[in-house]
């Protein structure tokens, strides 16, 4: 394809709760390890140690409602519901006490997991991406303004496979709370409107396989819901 004939990419984008504007995401941050239950389900790293930061694709993103293909490269397709925060405004070095006036709103989402690939990478000292990086890897539900629904600090999160609760958590008991997950990840990139945080899961990760129907909750935010599809060739 030539550059005349180059088509230009869409921008992903999430719809925004009680109205029809969306939100065009620029990227997708994810926090690692920010739940002590799931640091000892997984069996990896010391609880002390503070969460770490890796990045999906924007159009990882896919909206609520949609069906998720198998992914290829994989035999352990795994679940991983969580708070996600919208910036709305910009920034770098942000201090944690002013780290809220930079939130947009909040979402439910999941990151979607090949753990198998996940742990080879770990095993071999290599990045996640493979585990963590793929396509359509990174289900969100619609954004609720922080002017409708306020900041969140406590709240059940929970996701259910054909109806049988697999996570059940509150995002009180994260290590690392929004304002300071925000401050933290301010000082390793400069922060703009549109990016996205997905802020780590809580215990109960678990495989799925095609043909289920899942469905994530947290309190005060609503639902998302999603079904896998068949293997992707």
């Amino acid at each position: 394809m030539t550059a005349s004939h180059a088509v230009p990419l869409a921008t992903p984008v999430l719809t925004i709760a009680g109205g029809d504007s969306t939100f065009p995401v620029r990227r997708v941050y994810c926090v690692g390890r920010n739940y002590v239950e799931h640091i000892r389900e997984m069996k990896e790293g010391d609880e002390r140690d503070p969460p770490f930061f890796f990045q999906k694709p924007s159009d990882a993103v896919v909206a609520n409602g949609a069906e998720l293909a198998y992914p290829p490269c994989t035999d352990d397709f795994q679940h991983e519901i969580e708070l996600v925060v919208a910036i709305g405004g910009g920034g770098i070095d942000i201090p944690v006490g002013a780290a809220l006036d930079h939130v947009f709103g909040y979402a439910v989402g999941i990151d979607m997991t090949r753990r198998d690939r996940q742990r080879e990478m770990r095993e071999r000292m290599l990045p996640w991406e493979m585990g963590k990086s793929f396509d359509a890897s990174a289900p969100c539900g619609p954004l609720h303004p922080v002017g409708r629904v306020g900041h969140v600090g406590r709240g059940a999160i929970t996701l259910s496979v054909n109806g049988e609760l697999r996570q059940k958590g509150d995002f009180a008991q994260m290590i690392w709370n929004v304002p300071e997950i925000v401050a933290n990840l301010s000082t390793q990139y400069e922060l703009k409107a549109g990016d996205l945080i997905f802020t780590g899961t809580p215990a109960g990760v678990g495989p799925v396989v095609p043909g289920d129907s899942l469905e994530g909750a947290i309190e005060g935010l609503g639902t998302i819901h999603f079904t896998i599809g068949s293997r992707k060739s």
